[in-house]
């Protein structure tokens, strides 16, 4: 058997961009199609370096990796009252842009415009506000500059070292001062050169071939040096201790020092700040590094965040006090990364991709009651290693959505062996369950804390991952046939033709239907009160509620039961075909069309999914890392209970909570009292469900922080549908600690 590599299982832990919402339907979708309620778009959470082409007083343009440029505004720029080159402290806000000889400038807050004309023999060097440094074919430095907006006035540079060469040019925090790096006699020294006159002075000669620099209209810094711009001729710099960091910008008295060449692990890179008056340090921005320069005036841009999920262009100004303080004023999106898997369970979309970086994971979209991206991207996983896949396999790995906030998933070892896992409640734990060495096996399905694994072998594994459990235990292996778990109830083909057999895993008692297949089925499928089952050419929905036998289509597979409907593809047509039974009558329409490409060989999981436990439907649309959800428009099922793990605790405390989970079929939110047996009611408690588990935890505290003492205790569990169908659902029941 061949096999190509390509995805996962656990490595170490993660870092941490945001998903995009739109309400346009993908450029693939045929006339027919339902419009999608909103897209999303996977992102890695590889934090990218940014630079800033300009940066100053109004806003700045900056430049993820190599990408476009984007300019930001400030919201509270106020222009300078007088804008013009005879100014050059207005130089703040001037944007230049060179043209062959011809240097354009604007002043964007006030829109006053200069051209400067480079001369004839003149070569552009820098630009400054107002101000453009250029030399001309003797070596000599000139600083041009307009009056009247388009004639052009040159000031030669005066006191730059006779035979030194530049080697680079440096704007900072500043309009009135550009910085120059040269070498004279085999020597690196810096200076800097004042835009008013030409003046120029060196200030440091460095021991390194390109020494690092910053600078201000205070300070300059350069070679782990310092020295006030003002300081009298002849001072000597002053030693700054050096660090693993380098010198980013100067912002009034303060060095900023980021981008360090090593960083322990487990640890982040942070921006510093060093009073270049007293010596004191203090950190700026944790978790920051790459996109950090100076601005024309005077302050600060540093990028920062946990990860590209919240990854943040800050800028640094100072206080009256002369501190610092820090405003985040944009957000760097994140570069999208692909899909190799999809499910959508209990109004999450779970996305599988490559996202920390070379490593994958899961990653979740939660979606609102109708479906459309209610939130960011969420990391749903640790990072995971690659697994192998069967080759052209394009659902792999082969995965299901719970509908508890989990995934079950298969992982295939280097040795061909699988594991089934399960995965989703945090981003450090991952439950692992070996299958006995079966190789080239599938998921038939899962729900809550169940998952059914066919192997290779003929062998069928149930799975149970339950609450607090700290790996899988296989509960009950069999000869393989068509089965289905919903809630606690493994479905199964019965002795006799066209019967399917229900147990109760908890009970071990069975219930047996005649569903009217004409045969043992081949796929078994169940949804709520729905059973799904198929003989190849022919298939059929039993209704559990009504005793209703509705034939649906067979002509297009594979088929996946939801809640009132069956979604198939159509792999000539590339069209996702939806049968909605509902009613008792099946009737199919054409959802949507897909794109052409990668093409689905394993499982509705490679191209598209639906929520069993909501009704939505999430599908490839065609665009690199782009995911478009459905509404299925087919009413959902009242709200009930699949499924619960409620029992009593030995010890109930902060560390230690009560934790019971009720598996239901659908969000809600919901509200959990607790009442001693006098009819006190000493807690509620009230949350949204996780996926369409409720998952609250109680340590055995009062509404007012006091201890509730000893049991028994009477819960009392009032769930609200989320989608606002049906009734509200009341469970209830006692729990006595120890």
């Amino acid at each position: 058997m061949s096999r190509s590599r390509r995805l996962v299982h656990a490595v170490v832990g993660g870092v941490v961009a945001l998903s995009c919402a739109v309400l346009t339907a993908p450029a693939q979708a045929a006339p027919e199609a339902d419009e999608p309620v909103g897209t999303v778009r996977l992102v890695t959470e590889k934090r990218v370096t940014v630079d800033y082409p300009w940066a100053g007083a109004s806003g700045f343009q900056y430049r993820p990796g190599t990408t476009s440029v984007t300019t930001v505004d400030y919201p509270d720029a106020v222009p300078p009252a007088h804008a013009g080159p005879d100014d050059l402290a207005s130089g703040t806000d001037v944007v230049n842009t060179r043209d062959g000889q011809t240097v354009t400038q604007r002043h964007r807050s006030t829109g006053v415009t200069s051209t400067v004309t480079i001369p004839s023999g003149h070569a552009y060097r820098a630009a400054a506000g107002w101000s453009v440094l250029t030399m001309d074919g003797t070596g000599a430095l000139h600083v041009l500059r307009t009056v009247e907006g388009t004639l052009t006035v040159d000031t030669p540079v005066t006191g730059f070292p006779a035979g030194a060469r530049p080697v680079l040019y440096r704007t900072g925090g500043s309009v009135s001062r550009l910085a120059i790096v040269y070498v004279l006699d085999g020597k690196t020294s810096v200076g800097l050169v004042d835009l008013a006159d030409g003046a120029f002075r060196t200030y440091v000669t460095s021991d390194e071939a390109t020494p690092q620099l910053a600078f201000n209209d205070r300070w300059l810094v350069a070679d782990w040096k310092a020295i006030r711009v003002d300081a009298e001729p002849g001072t000597e710099p002053t030693a700054v201790t050096r660090t693993d960091a380098q010198p980013e910008a100067v912002v009034g008295d303060q060095l900023l020092l980021g981008n360090p060449a090593f960083v322990l692990g487990g640890t982040e890179a942070a921006l510093t700040a060093r009073s270049l008056v007293s010596g004191a340090s203090s950190t700026v921005l944790t978790s920051s590094f790459g996109g950090i320069g100076p601005t024309l005036d005077g302050g600060a841009l540093a990028t920062a965040g946990p990860s590209s999920l919240d990854w943040n262009i800050h800028r640094l100004t100072l206080t009256d006090s002369g501190g610092l303080t820090t405003t985040k004023v944009a957000r760097v999106p994140a570069a999208a990364t692909g899909v190799q898997g999809l499910a959508v369970a209990g109004g999450e979309l779970f996305l599988y991709g490559a996202t920390p970086g070379g490593s994958l994971r899961y990653s979740g979209f939660q979606l609102d009651a109708d479906g459309r991206p209610a939130g960011a991207q969420t990391p749903r996983s640790p990072a995971l290693s690659a697994s192998i896949c069967l080759t052209g396999d394009a659902a792999c790995p082969q995965l299901e959505a719970l509908g508890d906030g989990r995934v079950g998933y298969l992982w295939t070892n280097s040795a061909g062996q699988e594991s089934v896992l399960n995965v989703g409640l945090d981003t450090s734990t991952i439950l692992s369950e070996p299958t006995d060495g079966e190789s080239g096996g599938r998921l038939a399905g899962g729900t809550g804390r169940y998952v059914v694994h066919n192997g290779a072998s003929g062998k069928q594994r149930l799975v149970d991952f339950p609450r607090a459990a700290t790996g899988g235990e296989t509960i009950l292996t069999r000869d393989r046939t068509a089965a289905a778990v919903w809630g606690q109830t493994l479905w199964t083909p019965g002795g006799t033709q066209g019967s399917v057999t229900g147990r109760n895993l908890k009970t071990g008692t069975t219930t047996t239907l005649a569903t009217g297949a004409p045969c043992t089925p081949t796929d078994i499928q169940a949804v709520n009160t729905w059973l799904y089952w198929s003989c190849g050419r022919t298939a059929g929905v039993y209704d559990r509620a009504t005793n209703r036998k509705i034939t649906v289509p067979a002509d297009h597979g594979p088929a996946r039961l939801a809640d009132g409907f069956l979604l198939r593809e159509n792999r000539t047509t590339h069209e996702l075909l939806l049968t909605d039974f509902h009613t008792g009558t099946a009737t199919t329409r054409t959802l949507v069309k897909l794109p052409a490409t990668d093409q689905n060989t394993g499982g509705s999981n490679g191209r598209w999914a639906a929520d069993r436990f909501g009704g939505h439907i999430a599908y490839l649309n065609g665009t690199y890392g782009e995911v478009s959800i459905v509404a299925s428009g087919v009413p959902t099922s009242p709200l009930a209970q699949m499924e619960a793990q409620v029992y009593s605790p030995s010890v109930i405390g902060r560390s230690t909570p009560w934790s019971p989970v009720w598996q239901l079929n659908k969000p809600s939110t919901w509200t959990l009292t607790l009442t001693k047996a006098s009819g006190t009611v000493v807690r509620t408690l009230t949350g949204a469900s996780t996926g369409a588990a409720v998952r609250p935890a109680w340590d055995g505290t009062t509404d007012t922080g006091a201890g509730a003492g000893s049991g028994p205790f009477t819960w009392r569990l009032t769930a609200h549908p989320r989608d606002g169908r049906g009734p509200d659902l009341t469970l209830s029941g006692t729990m006595t600690p120890g």
